[in-house]
């Protein structure tokens, strides 16, 4: 084991860190966005809409990522369509977030019993209230689980952003090890990378589906 390529070369998984961080939280952010909107679609079962919602879930799930990618970075360029590497980043990971989320937020609306919207309603909460201060506090902390994966997974699935060109920690390691041979030392240092990135998340998250929980049901 050489500690001193380690120590040397540590630095740039840092910055491929930044980089993915930076890209996964946005695409994060407007998957949670997606996912709000379209699990509200769907609960509320707008015409038309309602569909649309159902079919890009379908094809976001069971097209994988770096197709997608492909698709974003190599094929619409051929059409006259050209976005940057981090853009396409950005796109794809909001594009098979939002199915996850909305997915999650969902199942955690349809979760809460149909007596606690009627006695919100017969207690004459407008419609607006009800989703407020009844329904959507109790929905979410149900989805805090599923949204914590969704979180850490979608970060993970940021190790194929190497294949457009982005200097993701994969692409780091990928490197080295073509130019030094240093396989053992490269694969370490970006296991230890990704446990440092996402283990905090994963208590974080934990933390605060409890604090949530506790705010709500007192337990």
């Amino acid at each position: 084991m050489d500690y001193n390529f380690i120590i040397k070369y540590a630095p740039e998984y840092f910055k491929a860190a930044i980089l993915m961080l930076y890209i996964g939280g946005i695409g994060i952010i407007l998957s949670i966005l997606v996912g709000l909107i379209g699990s509200w679609i769907q609960y509320e079962k707008i015409p038309v809409l309602e569909k649309i919602v159902s079919c890009y879930v379908e094809l976001s799930r069971n097209t994988p990522l770096l197709v997608q990618l492909f698709f974003l970075y190599f094929g619409l360029p051929k059409i006259g369509i050209k976005i940057s590497s981090e853009l396409c980043g950005v796109i794809g990971l909001t594009f098979l977030g939002g199915s996850y989320m909305i997915e999650a937020f969902r199942s955690s609306l349809e979760s809460i019993n149909i007596i606690q919207k009627e006695s919100a309603l017969s207690l004459g909460m407008s419609k607006y209230k009800m989703m407020r201060y009844v329904i959507i506090p109790q929905a979410f902390i149900t989805a805090m689980p599923a949204l914590s994966a969704n979180i850490i997974f979608l970060l993970k699935e940021t190790s194929v952003f190497s294949a457009i060109s982005l200097i993701d920690m994969m692409f780091v390691a990928k490197d080295l090890i073509g130019l030094y041979y240093k396989t053992e030392e490269a694969l370490i240092m970006l296991v230890i990378g990704y446990l440092l990135l996402l283990l905090p998340i994963s208590f974080i998250a934990h933390f605060i589906e409890r604090r949530m929980r506790y705010a709500v049901y007192g337990d």
